[in-house]
């Protein structure tokens, strides 16, 4: 067995992902005390031994009613840095979902590069690792940060669930914009290797200017194809509708959507009530809390604890492997 020299904590809530992910691992989940001043300060602390020992800090930077995107930043640093401080040999991060990742380019002038401070601030707390789900834009997010940082990507998972779903039919993975190309690829080949059949490629034309949206050609062979649209963030949901549409015009016999982060924010919602749309397949990163009974009903949320525990043992060798199976 383990020895335990491998800490495990959950500062989310809700700490599903983490349970599974110890699970996988063979380990508990430790010990922290975590107390909310009145000011709306926090103060969290390690309740066993740290000294000499690795720690792995379970945390999904996402804004809920309660706890701000900027709350459970803070904590997760202090948290980590108390940890360094407490003797630990190395501390890593995993946030599945990444808050501020798409603040990664200048749009206008004196715009801010916030992922770029982000990046700063995990080095400040003496970070060692961070690993996170479907980044908004890798290169982006790799040239950010001085530390190792790992992209966990979500296409194994939507093609695994795809390929046992849409047995027989003619595939299309559509793209929603030109920056999400290469995701929509990665997901294409996944669903290829794991399907009898090819599956073709296509993506729609978007144009960005002060919020509004613009572009309407899409490109490649949706007539009569079964058409998933793949992204890694679900927000206000303008750019999905765009696709959506673009694609039922096009002659799509089906539209299925598969989106790694659902914040469902603003308006989001309304998509699942397009009868247009057959399956809409979410991970776990970020809980579909923002929706009503009728509306997550009509949502299938993937687990994501097994490449996080895989990832996790990779960084760890003294786990035996047969844990994170």
């Amino acid at each position: 067995m383990f020895d335990n020299a491998l800490q495990l904590y959950a500062l989310d809530r809700d700490r599903g992902v983490a349970l599974r992910v110890a699970s996988r691992l063979g380990l508990p989940l430790a010990a922290h005390e975590q107390l909310r001043f009145a000011d709306g300060e926090n103060k969290l602390r390690a309740l066993e031994a740290v000294q000499g020992r690795d720690a792995v800090v379970l945390h999904s930077l996402y804004g809920e009613p309660g706890d701000s995107v900027n709350d459970k930043l803070c904590r997760l640093l202090f948290f980590c840095a108390s940890l360094k401080d407490a003797g630990a040999r190395r501390v890593t991060a995993v946030t599945p979902y990444l808050c501020y990742s798409r603040e990664d380019r200048r749009a206008e002038p004196n715009d801010p590069l916030t992922l770029r401070y982000l990046a700063a601030l995990c080095e400040a707390a003496r970070l060692d690792a961070l690993l996170t789900l479907d980044v908004h834009d890798l290169a982006a997010f790799e040239n950010a940060f001085r530390i190792p940082v790992r992209n966990l990507e979500a296409a194994e998972l939507l093609a695994a669930h795809f390929a046992d779903t849409l047995v027989g039919q003619e595939l299309i993975a559509v793209s929603p914009d030109a920056g999400g190309i290469k995701r929509a690829e990665r997901f294409r080949r996944a669903l290829e290797r794991r399907s009898a059949g090819t599956v073709a490629s296509g993506y729609m034309e978007k144009f960005r200017d002060r919020g509004a949206l613009s572009g309407q050609t899409l490109t490649g062979p949706v007539q009569g194809r079964t058409a998933i649209i793949v992204d890694d963030l679900l927000s206000t949901g303008a750019t999905l509708r765009r696709a959506i549409d673009a694609c039922a015009a096009a002659g799509a016999a089906a539209i299925h959507v598969a989106v790694a982060q659902g914040l469902f924010t603003e308006s989001a919602a309304t998509l699942l009530d397009d009868p247009r749309i057959g399956q809409f397949v979410l991970c776990d990163s970020v809980p579909p809390f923002r929706l009503d009974a009728p509306h997550a009903a009509r949502v299938t949320v993937l687990d994501s604890s097994m490449p996080v525990a895989v990832a996790i043992a990779a960084l760890h060798p003294g786990l035996p492997h047969q844990s994170a199976s």
